[in-house]
C-alpha cells in the first residue's frame, strides 16, 4: 500500500480501459497520478466509460479529476492535449510508472519509443473485439489500427472492465514483486491466459 501511495503513475488515454483503471488505483490507494487525453466526453461513450450523462461534452481528463477526488479527495494532474513525439518529455516528465491505454497506433508507439528512451516501466493495454491484452513495454507490439472502436460499443463493457482490472492486477505485481506479467483475454471463452512469449 505504501509503495502503491508513492508512485508516480500516468495515465495515458482515459476512455474505457483509462478511465476505469484509473478509478480503481486511486481507490485502491494511488495518490500521485497524470491523467492525459485530448478528447471530449460523447453520448456513445457512457456505456462503456466512467462518465455520465451530464458529462457530455466536457473534457475526459477534467471529468475524470473531478470524480476522482469526489470519491477520494485525491488529486491529480491533468493535460487536455494530444501527446505527441514533440510534447512527450513535457507532458510525461518521467512517471514511476507509464500506463498506456490509447486508442490509436501512433501514440502508443510514441509511448512505447519514450519508455524505451528513458528507461521507464511502462504496460500497454487494449481491447479489439473478443480480445484484449495487457503487455509491459519490453515485449510489446504496438498493432494497427484497426479502425473500430470497441470500446463505444455497449456490449464491449464486460471485456473493458475484465482488461482494465486484469491490468491493474498487473500493475499491483509488478509493485509488490518487480514481476512483469503479460496477459491475454479471449471474451468468447472466458479465458484469461498468462502469456509466457
Amino acid at each position: 500500500m505504501k509503495r502503491l501511495s508513492e508512485m508516480r503513475f500516468a495515465v495515458c488515454g482515459v476512455g474505457a480501459l483509462g478511465s476505469n483503471l484509473a478509478l480503481t488505483l486511486v481507490k485502491m490507494g494511488a495518490k500521485n497520478m497524470l491523467l492525459i487525453d485530448k478528447d471530449r466526453v460523447e453520448s456513445r461513450n457512457l456505456a462503456t466509460q466512467a462518465f455520465g450523462l451530464e458529462d457530455v461534452g466536457a473534457p475526459k481528463v477534467e471529468v475524470l479529476r473531478n470524480s476522482l477526488f469526489r470519491e477520494t479527495f485525491v488529486e491529480v494532474d491533468v493535460f487536455n492535449k494530444e501527446l505527441t513525439g514533440n510534447n512527450a518529455g513535457k507532458l510525461l516528465g518521467k512517471p514511476d510508472l507509464i500506463v498506456d491505454v490509447f486508442d490509436n497506433s501512433l501514440s502508443r508507439q510514441v509511448l512505447k519509443d519514450y519508455a524505451q528512451t528513458h528507461v521507464i516501466d511502462c504496460l500497454h493495454a487494449g481491447v479489439n473485439d473478443q480480445y484484449g491484452e495487457i503487455v509491459w513495454n519490453e515485449k510489446y507490439q504496438v498493432p494497427s489500427d484497426t479502425g473500430l472502436d470497441v470500446c463505444d460499443y455497449p456490449l464491449a463493457r464486460t471485456l473493458v472492465l475484465l482488461v482494465a482490472s486484469t491490468a491493474v492486477e498487473a500493475i499491483m505485481q509488478f509493485i509488490a514483486a518487480s514481476e512483469k506479467n503479460n496477459y491475454s483475454i479471449t471474451l468468447g471463452d472466458l479465458k484469461i491466459n498468462k502469456e509466457t512469449r
